[in-house]
């Protein structure tokens, strides 16, 4: 299976969740950010625009769990796009905000790596919020990369 396969099997699964029985919420956000890379003493960072999607399933009062799916186009000229499949799971803190862990696969130029983060989701209304992530890399061959996304939804 390609990761363009993989990546609209993933979208399809998060789009026919929200039609679910379940409570929770579906999203679909914008996101931006830099990924950062460290080899040999040499760090380079790319910044990247993108979007996301994802529905969050309520298992208790205060927590949560979902599957997500994103597209991110890095913004160099001849760069691929880096497609993410994953889910995250965590705390309800108060009506607004959400603390959570993520994980997942992220898949760049017929190469996959497997990825951990936290973050923060916070509302600012019944459909906008902004959220900021956290992202752990692994598998890339001889550096270390990371990354810090931003999201908005309306």
């Amino acid at each position: 299976m390609n990761n363009i396969t993989r990546f609209v099997s993933a979208a399809l699964m998060v789009l026919t969740a929200s039609n679910a029985q379940a409570t929770g919420e579906a999203r679909v956000e914008v996101r931006g950010g830099i990924n950062w890379a460290s080899a040999f003493g040499i760090t380079v960072s790319e910044e990247f625009l993108g979007l996301g999607a994802g529905y969050d399933f309520d298992i208790g009062k205060n927590t949560f769990i979902g599957p997500e799916v994103s597209a991110e186009k890095f913004l160099v000229d001849g760069s691929d796009i880096q497609w993410s499949v994953g889910g995250r799971a965590g705390a309800k803190l108060g009506d607004a905000t959400r603390l959570y862990a993520a994980a997942g696969l992220t898949f760049v130029a017929g190469d996959s790596s497997p990825y951990a983060g936290v973050g923060v989701q916070q509302s600012f209304g019944r459909s906008f919020y902004g959220r900021v992530e956290y992202r752990r890399y692994f598998d890339v061959i001889d550096s270390n990369v990371a990354g810090l996304a931003f999201g908005l939804t309306f």
